[in-house]
């Protein structure tokens, strides 16, 4: 029986040692990998503090140019046409704000026009109707982004809880239809719906009761444009959430059930930590973008209710340059717009990356 025994414990042993000794190889292995990595971030020239004995290895040379080229040129070519309408209708328009510098005459052009310095940018901060306008921008965008931003997260988050996938696709085609339609359009539609000779206002004379004026009072003008705002572009903004809640892990649902968590808790504890980054990304976005609320939606209204209301940093511009023909002076007022928004944008993004969210671009 001894006998035995030790004939089986033999092979057993030999694996064992086997196997140790394979260990031991791999942590050799491992622990030169680690003393060669050491080395070769140790200081040149000097041996690093192995005594000098073991040469750094050669750093691979990055691939030139033409091999980069050679081997994306099939992405290039894709991204060649946007780049290029992107250099000629943004990049290249940039170059008429030297105007805002000079007293800008088209009649004798860019290069026989005088310079002033900085006079047309003291003009438009001594100008209290450019203030006006300033004011009247930030309050617009200051409501629509507390009233409008959260509409489409709360409606992508009741379409992903449908069960039916068809329903679902349903009312979002029906939700993002608007989307297609011009400003000209949507503003038509308000008009037939809420204009003095308009749907809401028949039905309420034909019951005795008196009409309102939505489309030309000045008091509910922040209301029609945050409601066609939300009429026109929520269905984007639903998809953009849908996207972002697809990419949820349905097993953290799981878990949260499993541990006793109802439909608020989950949707409080994995929807809105699962929509985190993108929400500061559009948010990020938005408030780049607060200066500008739409100049077509405002234009359009602007008899209806007056330049008290609906006079916004677009419609100074416009006005100022194009009918007054005061270039320089409107050339001004939107470069202080578009340093004003893009310090915006920054400071935005340098938040985000405080809060450990990438925002819209890296660090």
């Amino acid at each position: 029986m001894s006998t035995g025994t030790e004939r089986t414990a033999a092979p057993r042993q030999e694996v064992a040692a086997a196997q140790d000794g394979g260990h031991s190889a791999g942590s050799t292995t491992a622990a030169g990998g680690l003393g060669a990595a050491a080395q070769d971030a140790g200081p040149r020239g000097d041996g690093g503090s192995g005594g000098g004995s073991t040469a750094a290895p050669a750093l691979r040379p990055k691939a030139n140019l033409k091999l980069r080229f050679n081997r994306d040129r099939s992405l290039v070519f894709m991204a060649l046409p946007a780049v290029i309408l992107l250099a000629i209708f943004a990049y290249l328009p940039m170059l008429g704000n030297v105007v805002a510098f000079q007293d800008y005459s088209p009649y004798v052009g860019i290069p026989a026009s005088p310079w002033v310095g900085m006079d047309n940018f003291a003009r438009v901060l001594a100008d209290p109707d450019f203030w006006h306008a300033v004011k009247n921008t930030l309050v617009i965008t200051a409501f629509q982004l507390v009233f409008f931003f959260p509409i489409p997260i709360a409606l992508a988050m009741l379409l992903n809880s449908l069960v039916n996938p068809r329903l679902r696709a349903a009312i979002q085609a029906v939700v993002y239809l608007p989307h297609f339609f011009s400003w000209v359009l949507v503003v038509s539609v308000f008009q037939q719906i809420f204009g003095g000779a308009g749907l809401l206002n028949q039905s309420l004379r034909a019951n005795g009761w008196q009409a309102v004026d939505i489309m030309t009072n000045p008091d509910t003008f922040l209301f029609l444009l945050t409601s066609q705002a939300v009429w026109k572009d929520a269905g984007w903004g639903i998809i953009v959430f849908l996207a972002a809640l697809s990419a949820i892990d349905p097993a953290q649902y799981e878990a949260a059930a499993v541990d006793g968590a109802g439909r608020w808790k989950r949707m409080w504890h994995v929807t809105l930590p699962g929509l985190r980054s993108v929400i500061v990304l559009l948010l990020i976005l938005r408030l780049g973008d607060s200066l500008t609320v739409g100049f077509e939606q405002m234009i359009l209204q602007r008899d209806a209710v007056g330049a008290e209301a609906s006079e916004v940093l677009d419609t100074f511009v416009y006005y100022t340059g194009v009918q007054n023909g005061d270039w320089s002076y409107a050339a001004a007022a939107g470069l202080i717009k578009g340093l004003v928004s893009l310090a915006l944008i920054l400071t935005a993004n340098k938040v985000a990356h405080i809060f450990g969210e990438s925002g819209v671009y890296s660090k």
